[in-house]
């Protein structure tokens, strides 16, 4: 496991008077010379000097680093901001410390019920470690991308599209319970590539085409049978207080057969999902 160091680079003007002095020294020593051949290859080593140290001086941008390697072996990571000057000889790889965005593509996959699904979902992540997100995959941000794919498949398996049962935990319904579980799942495989995951949430959502026309009929029916449910509910309670106050009011003695017959048509016209036509009964 690579962990970040924090290396201390010099600032980078020292870089510059070094390369300066260097230029100078050889200038000086071939004007000097006097054809001299120890002279001239020292300027020559001087001139050489000169154009090999400006290969260590490096800007960094805010939010961004260097991760530094010297002949094969990870020498440190410089992540402060300004002009710096490193060892010439080391190879330096940028690293992006910005804050991105992933969005998946609209993936189909089966909820708790096989039911087909399109699910997508947008991953906010950063890169945390530089030394690991270079040394540890081979590309962290298609890493990112795959493993936010697999993550949301996985998470998406665990839940049904709708909740059927009291205080069931479903997809459509939701969504941070569900957007939760998918961040734990990304900060537990993307920190082993020094990413941290800021933030994931669900973008899209929806039945698999072949489904959608007979869930959507589905729901319906449900919806439906919710609301007749309530109907009935309200007019039993309705039929109810309504023997109670004739009963209490002494308005009208009803037999047994005259009391079902008038719950009969009270729950007719109450629960009915069509206007109902009066029959006056003038008596007989």
């Amino acid at each position: 496991m690579y962990k970040q160091i924090e290396y201390k680079p010099l600032p980078g003007i020292i870089g510059i008077l070094l390369m300066l002095a260097a230029w100078a020294g050889g200038l000086f020593l071939i004007v000097t010379s006097g054809g001299d051949v120890i002279r001239i290859l020292i300027a020559s080593t001087l001139g050489i000097a000169g154009c090999i140290i400006p290969g260590g001086v490096m800007i960094i941008n805010p939010n961004e680093s260097r991760v530094l390697v010297l002949f094969g072996k990870y020498n440190g990571t410089v992540s402060k901001d300004g002009f710096w000057f490193v060892n010439p000889f080391t190879s330096k790889k940028t690293i992006s410390l910005r804050a991105r965005n992933f969005e998946t593509a609209k993936l189909k996959v089966n909820d708790s019920q096989s039911n087909p699904i399109e699910i997508g979902a947008i991953v906010v992540w950063k890169v945390s470690d530089p030394a690991e997100a270079l040394f540890q995959v081979d590309d962290y941000v298609r890493y990112v991308n795959v493993q936010s794919e697999s993550a949301l498949r996985a998470v998406a398996v665990q839940y049904p599209y709708d909740a059927h049962k009291p205080g069931e935990h479903a997809l459509s319904t939701h969504t941070s319970e569900v957007s939760a579980a998918l961040e734990r799942a990304l900060v537990e495989s993307l920190a082993k590539a020094g990413v941290e995951v800021i933030e994931a949430r669900i973008s899209h959502l929806a039945y698999a085409q072949e489904i959608a026309a007979a869930m959507l009929q589905r729901q319906q029916a449900s919806a439906v049978v919710a609301a007749r449910t309530l109907i009935v509910e309200g007019a039993v309670g309705m039929v109810e207080l309504a023997l109670d106050r004739l009963n209490e009011r002494g308005v009208v003695a009803l037999t047994d057969t005259q009391k079902a017959d008038m719950v009969s048509n009270l729950l007719v016209v109450l629960c009915s999902d069509r206007p109902t036509q009066p029959t006056v009964n003038a008596g007989s």
